[in-house]
């Protein structure tokens, strides 16, 4: 888990990435020092089953992935089969890129 995050981070613009179950419990992590690992794993399982129960409500299927933009920076949040994928970016970040990569990095955590 920890080469695909690692290769993950390896893409412009993405500042951190990690792997955490629905209970908001890391799985593995490779953020940046400056981030806590705990809050942004809690966090990460807060909005996503938050938005999933939204979706619900609305008669829609759970999200594959969903994306926040703040000021400074972007929080990509998408579903792996062992979790939540969490990437955190630049604000100024390729968003097609990232989500390719995203989309590269859960298939390799799928097949492992």
């Amino acid at each position: 888990m920890y080469n695909v995050l690692s290769d993950l981070n390896k893409t412009s613009g993405i500042k951190g990435s990690m792997l955490v179950g629905a209970d908001g419990i890391i799985i593995a992590a490779d953020l940046d020092t400056q981030l806590e690992d705990e809050t942004v794993g809690a966090m990460s399982a807060s909005i996503v089953a938050n938005v999933s129960k939204a979706m619900e409500r609305l008669k829609s299927e759970s999200p594959a992935q969903i994306t926040i933009e703040a000021e400074k920076g972007k929080l990509f949040l998408a579903n792996a089969s062992v979790g939540i994928l969490t990437v955190i970016t630049d604000k100024d970040v390729n968003i097609g890129l990232v989500r390719l990569e995203i989309k590269n990095a859960i298939s390799r955590i799928n097949g492992q």
